[in-house]
């Protein structure tokens, strides 16, 4: 990352891009009856949303670069926050449902991390550890809902806010 206004571009992307596929994710699970993962889905899409809109407000001053699908640096094809597309399978399990927004949030995780262990500008480094910070509670938060289901127990009702 060589500019704050390049980190905001891929910040943005990336959380529209969560936002989208976690958004899918909660249809398919809303499809086959899976309300609680649903929920999460949801959620996860809600705060995909707000970082965005954050990322958004911090680029609002700024001349942000209009990038093309293939000008952004991707450890992937897609985003690193884009939920596998085969997880909106209306037949897919809870455990692997849970998994695949664990693997999502864990490619934000450590693009973010990535950015900040790499990069030498003191903007984009304060930037990229308040969102190593927000990714990091969702991917606990996974971690929780997992071992959770792992014990037979059921779902919170209520996601705690992350």
């Amino acid at each position: 990352m060589e500019t704050v206004e390049e980190f905001l571009a891929h910040s943005i992307r990336l959380e529209q891009e969560a936002a989208l596929r976690f958004g899918q994710l909660a249809d398919a699970m809303d499809s086959c009856g899976n309300k609680e993962v649903s929920k999460l889905f949801r959620q996860l899409a809600d705060y995909s949303r707000m970082h965005q809109a954050d990322a958004q407000a911090r680029a609002g001053f700024r001349d942000i670069p209009q990038m093309e699908a293939g000008d952004f640096k991707w450890p992937g094809v897609e985003s690193p926050e884009a939920a596998a597309i085969w997880g909106t399978d209306p037949f897919i399990g809870r455990d692997l449902a849970l998994q695949i927004a664990l693997e999502a949030e864990t490619g934000a995780y450590d693009w973010y991390k990535n950015v900040l262990d790499t990069t030498d500008d003191p903007e984009i480094k304060a930037l990229a550890k308040e969102f190593v910070a927000e990714e990091s509670g969702h991917v606990a938060e996974l971690h929780r809902w997992i071992a959770l289901h792992k014990a037979g127990k059921p779902l919170p009702e209520e996601i705690v806010p992350f």
